[in-house]
């Protein structure tokens, strides 16, 4: 059945919350991240092929250890939000939201009326037919958390905007694609991409909306907490992995 946002009430809370990129397909994957300490996972279905199998095991394994799940999605797309919020997922991340319009369609594809538009069903979320719809559907629109990824110079202009519309509960900074389509090719850390991150954290300040950061190089953490952010990314798992696995061999070799 749905259970409550734990994330959400942290976000409402000011509390300070870290989570993770998934981009390994596995349940198992999922289960360690909660066991390491994580308050959330992004399960990416935008880079990598997730079949509707493994998703749906990696999400109830995400249920099992309270550990609030999250589907990263390529699109405002209602098939693939639609899908994903069934299967049991608390929450949507859009990337590449550049405009007015595709954050009006997010959210008309992950709330019901009267906010959205999404479909409803049965199964897992209302227990089978034992909640009653009308609950549900309070609970739902309630406890679905929204994420809208900011990518482009086009998306940074447009969230003064975007974030009058309401619903959405927090912001991600996606930096090396903003990078790109600034001109810096793979340089995160240029200044003016840097510069339009603030600008993106400011802004959600002044509407009241979480702005998560990804710390990518030392004292970053500590600059975007110095500024008031409390939520991170604290980067993808496959990097990670290969990085520990990588150094744990170097140092046998060292031996």
């Amino acid at each position: 059945m749905l259970k409550s946002n734990k994330v959400k009430s942290k976000l409402m809370a000011n509390e300070e919350i870290f989570g993770i990129l998934n981009s390994v397909p596995s349940a198992i994957i999922t289960e360690m991240f909660a066991f390491a300490g994580y308050d959330f996972v992004i399960i990416d279905t935008e880079h990598l092929l997730f079949s509707p199998d493994i998703l749906e095991h990696a999400i109830r394994a995400a249920e099992s250890v309270d550990l609030s799940v999250f589907v990263r999605v390529p699109s405002p797309c209602p098939i693939a939000i639609t899908r994903a919020l069934d299967a049991g997922a608390q929450g949507i991340v859009i990337s590449r939201v550049s405009s007015l319009k595709e954050a009006q369609t997010a959210i008309q594809s992950c709330f019901y009326p009267p906010i959205g538009k999404r479909g409803i069903t049965g199964g897992k979320n209302t227990g089978f037919g034992t909640i009653p719809l009308s609950e549900y559907i309070q609970q739902a629109n309630q406890q679905v958390m929204l994420t809208l990824m900011i990518e482009d110079e086009e998306g940074v202009q447009s969230l003064p905007e975007i974030l009058k519309l309401g619903h959405i509960d927090m912001i991600l900074e996606g930096a090396l694609d903003l990078s790109l389509s600034m001109g810096h090719g793979t340089d995160f850390n240029h200044i003016e991409v840097q510069q339009a991150i603030s600008t993106m954290a400011h802004h959600c300040a002044q509407s009241n909306v979480k702005f998560c950061a990804i710390p990518r190089l030392p004292g970053q953490l500590q600059q975007w907490r110095a500024k008031g952010v409390t939520t991170f990314l604290a980067g993808e798992d496959r990097g990670l992995m290969f990085k520990a696995l990588k150094q744990h061999l170097q140092q046998l070799k060292n031996q």
